[in-house]
């Protein structure tokens, strides 16, 4: 029992209420997860493979354009390609299984119109190659769900040497949606029971590394339930629930590691009842997990200045897993801890001691570094520069037809598509105008050295605008074609619009690249901010966000040898492009900085709290924040890399990329960054580290991570 009445703070008083009110606690999640149990398995086919445009844009404005006044014969509508080595289009054969393509495709309710292959422009020269047109009649997401449906029907009409395959911009998104929709789960039951392996040596307890299972499974469900209601009023982006998983789980395991350990240091270590060790280990470390929650979705929330719904989307799938997964970590786990009391520890491994709060290895780790900072800074700091040094190379672009596996029916079109018809025929521009500019545009077009080919000026149904299709020289992935697209857009006759796949594509590369900057400034800003409310010491909370600079241009700079540059792939299993993809930089630099900020908080969160017992003690601080969140670190971040690293198995390249760039920023974060650099820093800096001007005490909230019995 405790000696004195224990003083707790706001979240501390949760975490006790939660523990001495465990029926109403869990009654009220489990009807939470029911009702949205119930949702969740719904979402899977609810969410889209479309959305990668820049809102706003021109090609954007151009495909509503088409897609209104040309039969539907915009970015998003299908194209089926009809292919044979030995038969030609004219050859009854061929022509029969084009017939029943048209009738196919016409008959989907999701079908505007068919446009029937025609010499000279979707027949091949040679006559090998026809091209089938289904005009779009729904959204680019129902296009999507469209070829979902058809492209299997479509490659059973194949026969007599003729193959059919659905490709463009909603066929491949198609074909990508079930690769890693395969892929994820591949990565889901390799992951699961190494997490289960890695959390049973890190907890010592197999009931207490169940717990951290609990809040990812409730945070995924509740998370999956939310979505399929936002499908209902806007496109959510499939991606979404991939990073969600990835968060919930991450996130799930790191704050349920440090508020087991400090339940456990209270509870054994000071003989606490469990509704006490409950309420103490909120208002300790439950303290630090809910500043950490916040950071990690105010950088999130950054990404929202991206003029994308994909990348908005994707941004609220994490958010909504980091809510739910914060608020079942702040109620429901201080909940259970309380139930089980002592039998956290049943099925305990034996080489593990139960309830160690204060690691003796890392305790001796940071006296070393206290002795001696700059025989392990210097170290770490040059290991970050160099790995962070071929940044300076990095190039970006949009995803190609690459990210598709090669056996898939779009890829197998594209292919054949670019052989017949050039190498930038699947990235035909469409260029549409008022009628009295028909001229015009064609013979700007025709003009232009990135265009190989221009397709007759086609009108209207009313006869008020023109569309002419441009086929750029190079391969729609190519920088070339972006430069094509800026000039025609500057030498057209003004307004014209210029859109299709390869102008969507240029136009969210070119917004990718204003907002990153914005987005990498407020979240620095954000966080520093953040840090400063948490820590009361400004030279501190901007060492914390200037290393975790460090770790994120390492990450990059392996990013650019593997993706770019093409290290490792075969063994990866994948296909360089010769660039990242462009929403890489942005996105992976917030959720980075997000995951580098929890462990950020947890280090500093501690050593703020020794400094407080200690009455201002630099050293004590160092040491025993380093001692008492050392090994949590570790085993979290083991965890987490783990969990990032076998999503690099996965067969997609998005999702390699996803898993290559997060685990090598935690584990350089981790091992290199916190359980070094920051305590190397707090060594040289000394007493100033914690300095706080009157202003700042004066203006922030006093927020203390001590507690008396801990």
């Amino acid at each position: 029992m405790s000696p004195v009445p224990l003083q707790l703070g706001p979240v501390g008083r949760l975490g006790r209420y939660a523990a001495t009110h465990v029926r109403v606690v869990v009654i009220s999640w489990a009807v939470l997860a029911v009702v949205l149990g119930f949702l969740a398995p719904r979402v899977e086919t609810a969410l889209s493979g479309a959305g990668w445009e820049a809102t706003g844009s021109d090609s954007v404005a151009a495909r509503t354009l088409i897609q209104q006044r040309f039969a539907g014969n915009a970015s998003s509508g299908l194209m089926v390609v009809l292919h044979s080595p030995t038969r030609t289009a004219s050859d009854p054969a061929f022509a029969a299984i084009t017939d029943r393509v048209a009738a196919l495709v016409k008959a989907d309710p999701a079908v505007a119109s068919v446009t029937m292959p025609a010499p000279g422009g979707s027949i091949s020269a040679d006559g090998h190659t026809a091209i089938v047109l289904g005009g779009a009649a729904r959204s680019p997401k129902e296009m999507v769900l469209a070829a979902d449906r058809l492209k299997g029907r479509l490659a059973a009409l194949g026969a007599d040497q003729v193959t059919v395959s659905l490709t463009g911009a909603s066929g491949m998104w198609s074909d990508f949606n079930a690769a890693n929709r395969s892929a994820m789960m591949r990565s889901e039951l390799f992951s699961w029971p190494v997490t289960l392996a890695i959390l049973a040596l890190a907890f010592g307890s197999l009931v207490a590394a169940s717990l951290p299972l609990m809040l990812t499974i409730i945070g995924l469900v509740a998370s999956a339930g939310v979505l399929y209601l936002g499908t209902l009023a806007a496109d959510i982006s499939i991606w979404s629930m991939n990073f969600a998983l990835m968060f919930a789980l991450a996130l799930g395991i790191d704050y349920a590691l440090f508020i087991v350990v400090r339940y456990r240091a209270a509870h054994f270590g000071h003989g606490m009842t469990p509704t006490d060790a409950a309420g103490v280990a909120m208002d300790t470390a439950g303290k630090a997990v809910l500043f950490s929650g916040v950071t990690v979705l105010i950088s999130l929330s950054a990404v929202m200045l991206v003029p994308s719904p994909a990348f908005r989307s994707m941004a609220l799938g994490i958010m909504v897993a980091v809510t739910f997964i914060l608020a079942a970590t702040l109620t429901l786990l201080p909940a259970v801890l309380g139930a089980l009391g002592s039998r956290v520890d049943s099925l305990a491994l034996r080489w593990v001691h139960n309830g160690e709060h204060r690691s003796p290895r890392f305790a001796r780790l940071a006296e070393r570094i206290w002795a001696k900072p700059l025989l392990y800074g210097v170290p770490a700091l040059l290991v970050l520069l160099a790995l962070a040094a071929p940044v300076m190379g990095l190039k970006t672009g949009m995803p190609s037809i690459k990210v598709v596996p090669a056996s898939d029916p779009s890829r197998i079109g594209y292919t054949q598509v670019q052989a017949a018809f050039g190498a930038g025929a699947p990235g035909a521009l469409q260029l549409v105008a008022p009628a009295a500019d028909a001229a015009a545009l064609e013979s700007t077009a025709t003009a232009d050295p990135g265009i190989a080919n221009v397709m007759p000026a086609q009108q209207s149904a009313n006869g008020s605008y023109v569309l002419v299709q441009a086929i750029p020289r190079e391969n729609p992935s190519d920088p070339a074609v972006g430069q094509t697209i800026d000039r025609l857009r500057s030498s057209l006759p003004a307004g014209t619009l210029v859109g299709g796949a390869a102008a969507e594509n240029h136009d969210l590369e070119t917004a990718l690249a204003g907002a990153t900057p914005v987005v990498i400034g407020v979240v620095l800003t954000l966080g520093f901010l953040l840090l400063l409310v948490a820590l009361q010491a400004p030279i501190i909370a901007l060492v914390g966000v200037v290393t975790n600079l460090l770790a994120t241009g390492a990450a990059f700079g392996v990013a650019r040898l593997v993706f770019q540059d093409g290290t490792l792939s075969s063994l990866l299993g994948f296909e360089p492009q010769g660039f990242l993809d462009a929403w890489g930089p942005v996105f992976f630099f917030a959720m980075i900085f997000a995951i580098s900020m929890d462990y950020t908080v947890f280090l500093l969160a501690s050593a703020k709290e020794h400094l407080e017992h200690s009455r201002g003690d630099a050293r004590d601080a160092m040491v025993g924040g380093l001692a008492h969140s050392g090994r949590v670190i570790l085993a979290a971040a083991a965890v987490m890399v783990a969990v990032f690293l076998t999503f690099a198995l996965s067969g997609p390249l998005p999702p390699k990329e996803m898993g290559i760039i997060l685990g090598v920023a935690v584990a350089l974060d981790a091992f290199l960054v916190r359980l070094l650099l920051i305590p190397v820093a707090l060594r040289l800096l000394g007493p100033l580290a914690w300095w706080s001007p009157r202003l700042v005490s004066r203006l922030l909230p006093a927020v203390s991570f001590g507690h008396g019995h801990s």
